[in-house]
């Protein structure tokens, strides 16, 4: 046989052994169990893996699509952030402003500073809260060919959901979702913005799958008059002194602290006095393994996928 025949041969058995070798399955963590929110948050468990305002790694943020692609990641539940309109719509959105992730700049150029609690409903379902993300690349994903060229062009148009259309999504999916309210302090919307979450929680029948959120710890007190049944986080940036007794003043379940000012010892105190610990942002694989080590009980991340392997590393 000719040296090229036997070489092509070679590599066709090659191929056929490669085929019918067992494969090897990519790790993904147990699932958990079906529990009312404030369950899931501090039962024993594995830990929890939270995609922050969608998987906003590889989408535009606090869009229906981030969180469908976070669902498809297979994150255990998706966090959004709430404003609203000036004509009084929950509005899911991170920013006060509306420059970073919208056209609004281009298309109303005489409204700085473009704040989101200026503009109507209608305004605000007239602008792109897509294409931004292609632009600006944030994690550079489109630049590493992740992120696809089609899958840009379907950014082009994405708007801006109501707070209604997230939660009717969610529970459409048989999932769950982690609130933020922003601090509308000074805004008229401060006097309803937490009370209106919750009417409209409760009417979607949803208490069970949603935990609220607020770095405005006032904001928390009123959910839990407002609405004793849904479960609460309170979010913190710089440690506080006493986060234990600020949790049970609060009748929260979990501690939501940035991850760079988070300690071990912290994680302890506060899983020991039976509280959940849930940081954010956590998106290097090293920081999701450390975090995971010391106990807390979930990670907020940018990057559901990769804190799923973490978790099923552990």
């Amino acid at each position: 046989m000719k040296p090229a025949r036997l070489g092509q041969l070679l590599a066709v058995l090659a191929g056929a052994l490669l085929a019918c070798a067992p494969q090897e399955r990519p790790q993904t963590p147990p699932p958990l169990p079906s529990l009312p929110m404030e369950e899931l948050m501090t039962n024993e468990h594995r830990p929890l893996v939270i995609a922050h305002r969608g998987f906003r790694g590889i989408a535009p943020e606090n869009t229906l699509l981030a969180a469908r692609r976070g669902f498809e990641t297979g994150a255990d539940m998706w966090e959004l952030d709430v404003a609203t309109s000036s004509d009084g719509t929950l509005v899911v959105i991170h920013d006060d402003t509306l420059v970073r992730t919208t056209n609004a700049a281009a298309l109303f150029p005489g409204r700085s500073p473009w704040s989101v609690y200026d503009f109507t409903l209608e305004e605000l379902r007239s602008l792109d809260a897509g294409s931004w993300y292609g632009v600006a690349d944030p994690f550079k994903q489109v630049q590493s060919g992740r992120v696809s060229r089609d899958e840009l062009a379907s950014f082009k148009g994405l708007l801006i959901p109501t707070l209604r259309e997230a939660l009717e999504l969610t529970r459409e999916l048989g999932w769950r979702v982690n609130i933020e309210i922003k601090d509308a302090t000074g805004r008229p919307c401060d006097e309803w913005i937490v009370e209106r979450t919750a009417e409209l929680v409760r009417e979607l029948g949803m208490t069970a799958d949603v935990l609220v959120s607020s770095f405005n710890h006032e904001y928390l007190r009123r959910m839990k008059k407002a609405a004793p049944e849904i479960a609460i986080a309170a979010l913190i940036d710089k440690p506080i002194d006493d986060p234990v007794g600020r949790l049970r003043d609060l009748g929260a379940v979990a501690l939501n602290p940035n991850f760079k000012y988070l300690d071990r010892a912290t994680v302890e105190k506060v899983r020991n006095a039976g509280f959940g610990v849930f940081p954010w942002t956590v998106n290097a694989p090293a920081d999701m393994a450390r975090l995971l080590e010391w106990g807390v009980t979930g990670l907020i991340t940018d990057f559901p996928d990769e804190g799923l392997r973490q978790v099923a590393a552990q």
